[in-house]
């Protein structure tokens, strides 16, 4: 017989993993905001009277803001319910994509992209510190294994199926879309994540503390060097696959679909193994990463070989933020809101630095020039890295 604390027991681990879902729910659909301009902008440019340039820095201004709402959300969110800054953050989204929807020019555009930043950078600074609570410590790494799941999913499905529906209902239909499945995150959030109360007041005190410990800065020095590494490839990884692998548009969908759906792979990986190894995991993906990128530059004009390459590189790609992740739940317990401002601001600069240092290459030197400096990155972020034993407060 079933004691009635035990049904409460299990009624409560439920509750915890539908929120973990609920979590993921929201992810993907931060993803796909963020990225589905990717593959329509040409039709968005054409209908707001832009150049496709210009049309194109309402990715990168959704950037600037989340790295400025990840460094202010905890200390600006004060001792609010970390349950209500989450489901803001979610409502945040919501009105960006009507505004995004509707949007009569540019000008708006912008206003809605830089709201999406906002929420973009408000929801991973405070993302691994409510997983930490809702989970048990040994569940961690398999929780954000399944909070990533959502952008493995976004990542493979989002482009393509934007670009499809846009040709058909048009690029405002297929953000109307995303409209309902928001409402339905928003909804479901309301009814999984329990109250969740602020633990301590965070302050810019609390950040520069972290930070000080060395441990500490030298993982984020290695997190901005993998993540810029990995986007200065991928960002141009179009160019490439075009001139020196010859692909076509539909080999080109075909590619990014290895690439993206080997990103589950690389999910299941990170869930299962970021717990007991760690740093076996910071030492492999930025090695493997920067081996691949030499790979396409030495056996890209294969496609059958580039396929097999972006397979790893896509697998590699999804475990390196889990990987991550898992080092800050596991090293920066005591103070997981300020670790994750600072790691999620880190990433989203180097994404910025990565994509602008690539393409400053492609422009002045080639793609070639471009995949070397990213293959550098990645090599210094392994160097960073080195043994792992620096990584870890356990042996400061």
């Amino acid at each position: 017989m079933i004691s009635r604390d035990s049904t409460v027991g299990i009624s409560e681990e439920r509750g915890a993993w539908g929120a973990v879902f609920s979590m993921s729910l929201c992810v993907a659909m931060l993803i796909a905001s963020e990225f589905m301009p990717v593959s329509l902008l040409t039709p968005m440019a054409q209908s707001l009277d832009a150049t496709e340039g210009l049309t194109g820095q309402a990715i990168s201004i959704s950037g600037i803001f989340a790295v400025a709402a990840s460094l202010l959300m905890t200390t600006m969110a004060g001792r609010i319910n970390r349950k209500w800054v989450l489901v803001t953050m979610t409502g945040l989204m919501l009105l960006s994509l009507v505004l995004i929807a509707t949007a009569p020019n540019f000008a708006l555009l912008m206003v809605a992209r830089a709201l999406l930043g906002i929420c973009i950078g408000g929801f991973w600074a405070l993302g691994t510190a409510v997983i930490m609570r809702l989970v048990p410590r040994e569940a961690v790494s398999r929780a954000l294994a399944i909070m990533y799941t959502g952008q493995a999913v976004a990542a493979a499905f989002a482009a393509p199926i934007g670009s499809y529906l846009g040709g058909i209902i048009g690029w405002r239909g297929v953000f109307w879309i995303l409209v309902p499945i928001v409402a339905v995150t928003l909804m479901w959030q309301l009814l999984a994540l329990p109250s969740m109360p602020a633990n301590d007041r965070q302050s810019f005190r609390s950040l520069i503390d972290v930070l000080k410990r060395p441990y500490f800065a030298r993982g984020m020095a290695a997190v901005i060097f993998t993540f810029a590494g990995a986007f200065s490839m991928f960002t141009y990884l179009r160019p490439f696959l075009e001139t020196v692998t010859g692909a076509d548009v539909i080999t080109l969908s075909q590619l990014f679909l290895i690439l993206g759906c080997s990103g589950f792979v690389g999910t299941w990986a990170g869930g299962k193994f970021a717990n007991d190894y760690i740093v076996r995991l910071l030492q492999l993906v930025p090695l493997v990463m920067g081996a691949v990128t030499l790979g396409l530059l030495g056996f890209g004009q294969v496609v059958a070989v580039a396929a097999v390459l972006l397979a790893v590189w896509g697998a590699m790609n999804t475990s390196m933020s889990i990987s991550w992740m898992a080092w800050l739940s596991q090293n920066v317990d005591d103070s997981p809101e300020a670790a994750g401002s600072l790691i999620v601001a880190a990433i989203q600069a180097s994404i910025l630095l990565g994509a602008g240092l690539g393409g400053l290459l492609l422009d002045h030197i080639g793609i070639h020039a471009t995949f070397i400096g990213s293959a550098l990155l990645s090599g210094l972020a392994a160097l960073l890295v080195g043994t792992g034993n620096n990584l870890l407060k356990n042996t400061r």
